[in-house]
């Protein structure tokens, strides 16, 4: 039974979209052969739409041509989903593939691809993890790299990332003052516990920081044990990316600039305990606590105080050590921010209905959970959600970045909707604003507080479906309230007349310009995109504006531009040449270089950004950013 007839906006903003023609050499349909590194790409992702019989226009536009042979492009399809071969796991039922009828009398069908969850990861091609593993990058596939790889097949055998044993790691590997402050906390806590009538090796034993292993017969020292109490050297040993990292930043200050920082140096331990002891107490610190009594007693820990302990111990307990970013806990005027290495286990819809558990390190959950703090019930989200919510302050967000893999949540103290805020839309929209909905208001008003809103923001705001979402944002901007910037499930909407924000310092959260209440997007103290330039063509010894003319960089493409043929290593030369020590945009590099834009982009610019990584976005975030530039990761 044929669904629907084809209409693309049904797959706008909330879904990742692949469209292949699917013509064959006859016309009349054929399975492409690069669809299954599209299926791949999706299930080690966040899942999506293949279309074949779709194409896409130079405008990005999708136009349906159709496909006349379903019945034989449906039959190699799920011939080859089904041979292992081929495709390492089927995730699909008949359900999830759809054919829509088209006015010319073709069809189009719709493959929903959905995200595997960490047991079914890697889903990979043609027999090998190792190079038929792909992952989606805004719209592109990309192979995973040998360590991805390995990290997809860690996280699906291992329940318990922390629980082997360490073999040559031993208890002169711990650090005694971290170990006997926990122990004398458990103490203060539940001075009638069992375990502390325990020797210290088997304390250790019963907290999860030292095992025995009943088939093999080994015993000793496990991850969770040393990263809780181990002494620097002997965690950077067994994990050498490990690394933790607070930051206090000031206001005005940038990512690079800190009133505070502590980082493993030499002065501490550096092991996880300690970090959490330390950290908490600078993020608490200056928190306003309302004076009340609980029975005769003064109670001073407000909501404020249990989310911050709820979001620091997520971090740790669900951070990926052996990714090589670090865990990073940043307190900034406007915004804590805290990032943990390693995707989330179980979907971000999930993690926030809560009741849904998978802890990367179990061990180190159990560790914290037996001093009060955490929880093991799928429940630690929600509750960081739940007591910021007391305050009246936004809905926290929650987020995850795939280069580098990363979870992030940042929890600004600013209400849903300031004053402040509300009379600058009045100012600058006039009674248009005032004529809005509230879920209108809400997403122009959450564009001005944080530099810009999306579907998924709204999703965390609001308990409107995806689609209205999507309708709704089209609809402020139809209106004049937004623009939007990228495309797909990278599309975000900003205040009409403000300047696009990068999106870099979203991601290690160490950006007040993007954090901070303070510095509203349409501050006169960003300065514009060609300020920017001018000042670095300045330092370089250019003249500022236009780069067209300029003799610095016609000198440099002088040779290759006269060359019609040139081979593609020239090109790839040329391209290092002209963004060495500057940042340049497509139509920049195609004027100086005689050559065609989306050619550029899709034979050098992007793989260069994204598989060799000898280029870097000016929008990292956004790679389809209407003013996005690439320049030389050297630089």
């Amino acid at each position: 039974m044929p669904d629907a007839v084809f209409n693309a906006d049904l797959y706008n903003e909330d879904v990742d979209l692949e469209a292949k023609r699917a013509a064959g050499r006859d016309g009349k349909g054929a399975l492409p052969n690069d669809v299954w590194e599209t299926y791949s790409a999706f299930a080690n992702t966040d899942g999506g739409v293949i279309f074949l019989g779709v194409s896409e226009r130079p405008d990005r536009t999708l136009e349906g041509t159709g496909i006349e042979d379903t019945e034989g492009v449906l039959v190699d399809f799920w011939n080859q989903i089904n041979n292992p071969q081929k495709v390492s796991r089927n995730l699909l039922s008949h359900p999830m593939v759809a054919k829509h009828p088209l006015p010319n009398g073709r069809w189009v069908l719709a493959i929903q691809v959905p995200r595997a969850t960490r047991k079914e990861r890697p889903v990979f091609i043609n027999g090998n993890p190792l190079t038929g593993t792909f992952k989606r990058q805004q719209s592109g596939d990309y192979r995973c790299t040998e360590e991805e790889v390995k990290r997809m097949l860690a996280e699906q055998t291992e329940d318990e990332r922390d629980a082997r044993i360490l073999p040559g790691f031993h208890f002169d590997d711990v650090d005694m003052a971290s170990f006997n402050a926990y122990r004398n906390r458990l103490a203060a806590l539940k001075p009638d516990h069992p375990y502390l009538s325990a020797s210290n090796l088997e304390f250790m034993r019963k907290v999860g920081g030292w095992r025995h292993d009943r088939e093999t017969g080994k015993e000793g020292m496990t991850l969770a044990g040393l990263l809780m109490f181990g002494k620097h050297e002997s965690i950077h040993e067994a994990m050498p990316n490990y690394f933790v990292d607070y930051r206090e930043l000031p206001i005005g200050g940038t990512k690079t600039e800190w009133v505070d920082r502590l980082t493993p140096d030499g002065t501490w331990s550096g092991n996880l305990y300690d970090f959490y002891r330390s950290a908490i107490q600078r993020l608490s610190r200056d928190l306003r606590v309302p004076f009340r009594l609980e029975g005769d007693e003064r109670e001073d820990d407000t909501g404020v105080h249990k989310a911050l302990r709820e979001a620091l111990v997520n971090a740790i307990v669900h951070a990926d050590y052996s990714a090589r970013i670090s865990i990073l806990v940043v307190k900034a005027p406007g915004y804590f921010g805290f990032r943990n290495p390693g995707r989330m286990r179980i979907p971000i819809d999930k993690a926030l209905e809560g009741g849904h558990s998978d802890c990367r390190n179990r061990s180190l959950q159990r560790m914290f959970s037996l001093i009060g703090l955490g929880e093991q019930a799928g429940s630690g989200i929600p509750r960081v959600l739940e007591n910021w919510k007391t305050q009246h302050y936004r809905v926290p967000e929650l987020w995850e970045t795939l280069e580098p893999e990363a979870t992030l949540i940042r929890m600004r103290t600013v209400s849903l909707l300031p004053d402040s805020t509300l009379e600058e839309l009045r100012t600058r929209f006039g009674k248009a604003f005032e004529g809005l909905g509230e879920d209108e208001r809400l997403a122009v008003a959450t564009a001005q507080i944080e530099g810009f809103v999306s579907n998924g923001r709204m999703q965390q705001l609001c308990r409107l479906h995806p689609r209205d979402i999507t309708i709704l944002l089209k609809k402020m901007e139809d209106q004049g309230f937004l623009v939007h910037d990228g495309q797909g499930r990278g599309t975000t909407y900003r205040i009409a007349g403000t300047e696009a924000v990068d999106l870099a310092g979203a991601v290690d959260l160490g950006d007040p310009a993007v954090g901070s209440a303070h510095l509203p997007p349409s501050s006169a103290h960003l300065p514009s995109r060609s300020a920017h330039l001018d000042k670095e063509h300045q330092q370089l010894g250019m003249k500022p504006g236009c780069v067209d003319d300029d003799p610095v960089l016609l000198k440099v493409a002088e040779a290759f531009r006269s060359n019609r043929k040139a081979a593609p290593e020239t090109t790839r030369d040329t391209i290092l040449d002209l963004c060495r020590g500057r940042f340049l945009t497509l139509n920049e590099l195609a004027r100086l270089m005689n050559r065609s834009a989306h050619g550029l982009r899709q034979r050098f610019v992007k793989p260069m950004v994204d598989t060799e990584k000898v280029l870097e976005r000016r929008f990292p975030q956004q790679p389809n950013h209407d003013q996005q530039a690439y320049r030389t990761r050297e630089s």
